[in-house]
C-alpha cells in the first residue's frame, strides 16, 4: 500500500499523512448554510471530502467524518422572512433537500452531521473560556474576539495585518477595540432566533459554530479539517484562533487540527459562477438532466485543489467514460467475480494528494491492458472507492441514458456540425441534423451553456 500524502494548507506543502491515533482518524469539513438549494460548488466540497473519507477507510480501522449543518445565520433569517414561514421550516426543508441531492451524487452521509442550533451550550462555554483568558470582550450586547491578542493569527492564510482587515470585510462598529475583531455572540430582537446566555439574549456568530461542534464530536486535536478555498480566510483562520486560544494554546496552531485541506473554486464555461450572469448552477436542477454519477465524475475530473471549469464538454466526457465502463461490465456480466483490490496504479494516484485526473487516465489505460475476470474485479473495486459504477449496466442504459447501441462520437460530431450550421445561418441544415439525431433516439436541448443531449423520451 503506497503512503498517503496530502497538501496541508497550514504548512503550504504536500506532506505524508501521519494520524494522531492510527486506530481512529478524525476528519471535519464545513457543511452548508441551509437557506437555499446547494450549488455545484457546495457539491464539489461534499464529493471531495466523501472521497477523502473513503480513501482513509482503506488505511485505517476507524474513521469518523463530521460535516456540519449551519442552521442559524442571518441569510436564513432573511429567507424565512421573505417566505413568511418559521426559520425551522426553511432549515429543515433545505437540510433534507441537501442530503437527498448529495446522496444522488453518491455521497455517503457523514458519520456525524451536527446542527449549530443543537450546540449553543458548547458555543457559550467556549466564548466564556475566551473571555476568561483575555481573548474576547463584551461590548454593547456583543462578544468579540480580540484579534491582536492572538500572536499566531494569520498562520493559515499567511495574510498581513492590512490584508486581514481588508479580506475579512470587517463591519465598522464603534464598540470594536480593533477593526479586525470579529463577532462571537450578537444580540437578538424578540422576533429573531436567540438563546439566553451570560452575555444577554442573542445568537452565535458564524465562526464559533464549527469550533464548538468540531471539539464536541472529534475532540482536540483532530487530524484533518477542511472545506472550500473560500473558507480559508476568515472562517478557518478564525476557527483556529478561537479553538487554540480558548484552551490557552494560542501559539500552537496545530492544537486544533493537524492538517488543513481546501478544494478549489468552480467556474462555468470560464466565468465565475454568479446569479447575475445566469450561470448559477444548482445541484437540484442538474440531477434532473444528468445522472448523479456523471455529475460526480465531472466534479472529480480536475484535481481537487485546482479550479474546476464546469462545461458541457466536461459533462460529455464524463458520460462517455461511464458509458464505456458500463458497456465493458455488460460484456463481462456472465463472468463470475467480485470486487478485488484497487489496482496499484489507481491507489498510488489517489494517495498522491487525491490525483483524480491521473486516476481517470489510469482507468482508460486499464481498459486496454486487462480483460475478463481481472478487469471486472478491478472495475468493481475502483467503482466502490470512487463512488461510481454502482448500478448494473441494464439500469444504467435504461435510466434516461443514451442506449448501448448509440454511437456517442457520431452524436457529438452531428452536434458539432449543427453548431457550425447555426453559425453559418444555415438553419435548414441545423433542423435536418436535429431530425437525424431524433431518428437515432437522441433529443437535444439548446441552453446558455451549449447544446445538451439525452435519450429521446
Amino acid at each position: 500500500m503506497p503512503k498517503l500524502k496530502l497538501y496541508n494548507s497550514l504548512a503550504r506543502e504536500k506532506q505524508e499523512f501521519v494520524p494522531i491515533d492510527p486506530n481512529h482518524v478524525k476528519l471535519y469539513a464545513c457543511g452548508p448554510t441551509v437557506y437555499d438549494y446547494a450549488h455545484i460548488g457546495n457539491a464539489r466540497m461534499a464529493v471531495v471530502f466523501d472521497l477523502w473519507a473513503r480513501l482513509l477507510r482503506k488505511f485505517y480501522p476507524k474513521v469518523t467524518y463530521a460535516s456540519n449543518i449551519t442552521d442559524v445565520e442571518d441569510k436564513i433569517m432573511v429567507a424565512a422572512e421573505k417566505a413568511g414561514v418559521p426559520i425551522s421550516e426553511i432549515t429543515q426543508k433545505y437540510t433534507r433537500i441537501y442530503n437527498a441531492d448529495m446522496a444522488t451524487l453518491g455521497v455517503i452521509p457523514p458519520d456525524v452531521q451536527p446542527k449549530a442550533t443543537e450546540h449553543i451550550g458548547e458555543m457559550i462555554t467556549q466564548i466564556e473560556q475566551l473571555i476568561a483568558r483575555g481573548h474576547a470582550y463584551e461590548a454593547e450586547g456583543h462578544v468579540l474576539f480580540h484579534v491582536p491578542s492572538d500572536p499566531s493569527y494569520g498562520a493559515l492564510s499567511g495574510r498581513s495585518r492590512d490584508e486581514q482587515v481588508a479580506g475579512a470585510r470587517v463591519e465598522v462598529a464603534p464598540y470594536k477595540e480593533d477593526p479586525a475583531d470579529f463577532v462571537l455572540w450578537k444580540p437578538s430582537s424578540d422576533n429573531q432566533p436567540g438563546w439566553d446566555s451570560p452575555f444577554g439574549y442573542g445568537r452565535p456568530g458564524w465562526h464559533i459554530e464549527c469550533s464548538a461542534m468540531a471539539e464536541k464530536h472529534l475532540g482536540l486535536p483532530f487530524d484533518i479539517h477542511g472545506g472550500g478555498a473560500d473558507l480559508k480566510f476568515p472562517h478557518h483562520e478564525n476557527e483556529i484562533a478561537q479553538s487554540c486560544c480558548a484552551h490557552g494554546r494560542a501559539e500552537e496552531v496545530t492544537s486544533f487540527a493537524k492538517y488543513w485541506v481546501h478544494n478549489g473554486f468552480v467556474t462555468v464555461e470560464g466565468e465565475k459562477m454568479s446569479k447575475s450572469l445566469g450561470n448559477f448552477l444548482l445541484v437540484h436542477d442538474l440531477i434532473k438532466d444528468y445522472p448523479g454519477e456523471v455529475l460526480r465524475l465531472t466534479l472529480l475530473s480536475a484535481h481537487y485543489r485546482q479550479p474546476l471549469d464546469w462545461s458541457q464538454q466536461c459533462l460529455h466526457q464524463s458520460q462517455k467514460l461511464l458509458d464505456k465502463l458500463y458497456r465493458k461490465l455488460n460484456e463481462l456480466k456472465d463472468v463470475e467475480t467480485e470486487a478485488g483490490d484497487v489496482p496499484e496504479t489507481i491507489m498510488s494516484a489517489l494517495c498522491d494528494d487525491l490525483n483524480t485526473p491521473l486516476v481517470i487516465a489510469e482507468i482508460n489505460k486499464l481498459l486496454k491492458e486487462k480483460d475478463g475476470a481481472e478487469l471486472k474485479s478491478s472495475l468493481l473495486a475502483i467503482g466502490d472507492l470512487l463512488g461510481i459504477l454502482q448500478q448494473n449496466p441494464d439500469e444504467w442504459f435504461a435510466d434516461d441514458q443514451l442506449g448501448e447501441d448509440v454511437d456517442i462520437e457520431k452524436v457529438e460530431e452531428l452536434i458539432a456540425q449543427r453548431d457550425q450550421a447555426k453559425k453559418s445561418k444555415n438553419f435548414a441544415r441545423a433542423d435536418e441534423i436535429r431530425a437525424e439525431l431524433l431518428a437515432i433516439g437522441v433529443e437535444i436541448k439548446d441552453t446558455r451553456e451549449g447544446t445538451s443531449w439525452c435519450k429521446a423520451s
